[in-house]
């Protein structure tokens, strides 16, 4: 198994609003859906996925209701809310902004004198 990489800071959060913009999902289902994403590049911690749940239901960008697993098992569903889907949204538009901006400086060619 290769070692996949960290997760960039401020990064977590957006990419748990994204899997939920595809449907409702239960903590370990979201777990399993970001590293099905990622082709398990990146590093994903139940513990840290379950922390930004909490943090974004807090803040209102998610709801929260109990369920049943596919396993037949009590879990707690999220889903987002309106507030989080225009959340998703700015912050999609500005990591991709902030990645383009990186991405044309690593890349430049022109050598420094």
């Amino acid at each position: 198994m290769r070692d996949g990489l960290p997760l960039m800071k401020g990064t977590l959060d957006v990419l748990v609003l994204k899997a939920l913009s595809w449907t409702p999902m239960h903590g370990m289902e979201i777990t399993t859906w970001l590293e099905e994403r990622s082709g398990g590049e990146l590093n994903f911690d139940d513990s840290a996925i379950y922390q930004a749940l909490y943090r974004m239901e807090k803040r209102g960008l998610i709801e929260a209701q109990w369920g049943k697993s596919e396993h037949n098992r009590r879990a707690r569903y999220y889903s987002l809310g309106s507030k989080g889907h225009k959340h998703l949204t700015a912050e999609t538009r500005r990591i991709v902004r902030y990645g383009e901006l990186v991405n044309g400086l690593l890349l430049s060619s022109e050598p420094r004198s």
